[in-house]
C-alpha cells in the first residue's frame, strides 16, 4: 500500500493562515507521503481551480510527489443530471492536468420527489446512467472514476455496492473510505469486507462515537443517520477498526492507495503527523 493525504486535510490550516495552500505538497512530501490526494473542497476562495491545479502540479513534478487522485462533488438527484454529467467531463480536465490517475465524484445528497425519487431505489437507474456516462468519456483519458460512500443517501456499503453494478463498467468503481460508514451507522469492519472487492481508493479517517441516547456533546461533534454522534480525530485515537478494515483489504488483495482525511478539531499538522505515524503501525497489524 502507498500513504497519502488529502488536501482537504489541511483546510483549518489554510483558513487560519498558518500555512499558505500552495505549501501543501512540501509539508506532504516532509511529513513522509508517498502520494498526494488533491480534494476541491477546501480550495481558498476567490482563485481558480486549474491555475490552482497548474501550480500544485508543479511543485508535486519538482518534489517528485505524485497526485494519485481528484475528489469533487456532484449530485445527479436534486440537480439536472445531464448538466452535471457535461460539468464533471470539464472537471476531468483539473484531474488531467493534475496527472492524477482517478477521479471521485459524488452521486447524490437525497431524495427529489419533484421527479419521483423517494428511496435510493427510485434514484439508482438515474445515478447508475450518468456514472456510466462519465467514466465511458474518462476511460478515454486513462483516468478510473469512483464513487464514495459518502453523503448518507449513497453512503451504506448495499447501496454503493448496487450502484458499482448497475454501471458495470470496469472503469467504474468505488472509494471506500473506512470511517464513513460510521455516519449512517454501519459496522465498518463488516461493510469493508462487503465493498473490498470494488476498491479503487480508500480514505482512511477515525471518529470518536457517543450514543444518541446522551445530550449532544459540543463542538466538533454532529449526528450520524440513526441519531448517534461523531467527532472527527487523529487516526488510531478514535473507535474506527482501522487496523481491521486495513487487513480485510489487503485480503482482498488491495494493494493501493490509502488516503489520510483528517477532519478532527485537534492542531491539524501535528494531528497529520499522527495519523501518518499511527497508519503506519495499523496497517502491518495481521
Amino acid at each position: 500500500m502507498q500513504f497519502s493525504v488529502s488536501t482537504y486535510s489541511f483546510t483549518a490550516a489554510v483558513r487560519s493562515g498558518a500555512i499558505d495552500y500552495l505549501q501543501i505538497p512540501s509539508l506532504v512530501k516532509e511529513m513522509g507521503f508517498d502520494v498526494l490526494e488533491v480534494a476541491n473542497a477546501g480550495l481558498p476562495e476567490g482563485v481558480s481551480e486549474i491555475e490552482v491545479a497548474q501550480k500544485l502540479r508543479a511543485a508535486c513534478d519538482a518534489l517528485s510527489l505524485p497526485i494519485c487522485n481528484y475528489t469533487t462533488g456532484a449530485d445527479f438527484i436534486r440537480k439536472d443530471a445531464d448538466a452535471e454529467i457535461e460539468r464533471l467531463k470539464t472537471k476531468l480536465e483539473i484531474a488531467r492536468t493534475l496527472g492524477a490517475w482517478g477521479m471521485r465524484h459524488d452521486a447524490a445528497g437525497g431524495i427529489n420527489p419533484e421527479i419521483g425519487v423517494r428511496t435510493f431505489d427510485d434514484a439508482l437507474p438515474i445515478i447508475a446512467r450518468a456514472c456510466r456516462s462519465i467514466t465511458e468519456y474518462a476511460a478515454g483519458f486513462g483516468i478510473r472514476t469512483m464513487i464514495e460512500n459518502h453523503g448518507r443517501f449513497a453512503q451504506d456499503s448495499r447501496r454503493v455496492e448496487e450502484l458499482v453494478s448497475a454501471v458495470g463498467h470496469p472503469n467504474f468503481g468505488l472509494l471506500v473510505d473506512i470511517g464513513n460508514f460510521m455516519c449512517v451507522d454501519e459496522n465498518p469492519a463488516l461493510a469493508v469486507g462487503r465493498v473490498a472487492p470494488l476498491a479503487f481508493h480508500v480514505h482512511v479517517k477515525d471518529f470518536f462515537v457517543r450514543s444518541g441516547q446522551r445530550p449532544r456533546p459540543g463542538q466538533g461533534w454532529f449526528a450520524t443517520r440513526g441519531g448517534n454522534y461523531l467527532r472527527g480525530t487523529i487516526v488510531g485515537h478514535g473507535e474506527v477498526p482501522v487496523d481491521q478494515c486495513l487487513r480485510i483489504l489487503r485480503q482482498a488483495e488491495y494493494d493501493g492507495v490509502v488516503s489520510i482525511e483528517f477532519e478532527g478539531i485537534e492542531e491539524p499538522l501535528s494531528a497529520i503527523r499522527q495519523s501518518l505515524d499511527n497508519l503506519k503501525r495499523l496497517a502491518t497489524v495481521d
